[in-house]
């Protein structure tokens, strides 16, 4: 009896996985809680500095699930795919090994356009996301402005709206990473605050950009 109930049991929890997983679903990405995400994205901040890379996981899917609405399982299959990309980059020393990345986040805006119902150009988002990280790393020569505007290109390609409606998401956005940046190890709670209230005000930009 024990091993029949533990069959059903199992049965079940593989349907449910290979339903949230592989069924069809859309949502206008354009909809999601400002608030509720920008949280979200200054706890990842933080879990990310503070080297918390399980805690990192577990919010980057509950993130997937309020911004894009992920179901529960796929959330975690993205996620994934976005945090292996993040270890392949931190590992490179030029733009080959950096390019390594590439095909991780192409399955994770991949997986992210399957969910939209208006689609985007998953490609050409990978890229620049791709781009953006490898400016950063080299500050000397790419300044804060252009870290700025490739953000404000990746949200005008998903959500459909023009980037000159993203630039001030990305400008605020990058005014948050530039900043932790300068604090270092340096950074006290109250730097923290300053971090989420900016992250708070970019995705609430990017919110009233969607309208």
């Amino acid at each position: 009896m024990k091993r029949i109930t533990f069959s059903v049991i199992y049965l079940l929890l593989a349907g449910w996985i290979l339903f949230d997983v592989y069924y069809p679903q859309k949502h206008d990405l354009r909809e999601f809680d400002p608030k509720g995400v920008a949280l979200l994205d200054a706890a990842m901040w933080r879990s990310y500095y503070e080297k918390k890379p399980l805690k990192l996981f577990w919010q980057s899917a509950e993130l997937l699930r309020q911004q894009v609405k992920a179901p529960f399982w796929r959330s975690f299959r993205l996620s994934y795919h976005a945090a292996k990309a993040a270890f392949v980059f931190k590992d490179g020393k030029n733009r080959r090994d950096y390019d390594r990345a590439l095909p991780d986040l192409e399955a994770f805006y991949g997986g992210i356009n399957t969910l939209s119902d208006r689609s985007f150009d998953v490609n050409k988002t990978a890229r620049r996301e791709l781009e953006w990280w490898i400016i950063r790393r080299y500050r000397e020569q790419h300044p804060p402005e252009e870290w700025a505007e490739l953000q404000a290109e990746i949200a005008a390609e998903i959500y459909h709206v023009p980037v000159e409606k993203c630039r001030e998401y990305g400008r605020i956005r990058t005014e948050a990473m530039f900043f932790r940046d300068q604090k270092g190890d340096t950074i006290t709670e109250a730097d923290w605050q300053h971090v989420n209230d900016l992250l708070m005000t970019s995705w609430r930009s990017l919110a009233k950009a969607n309208q």
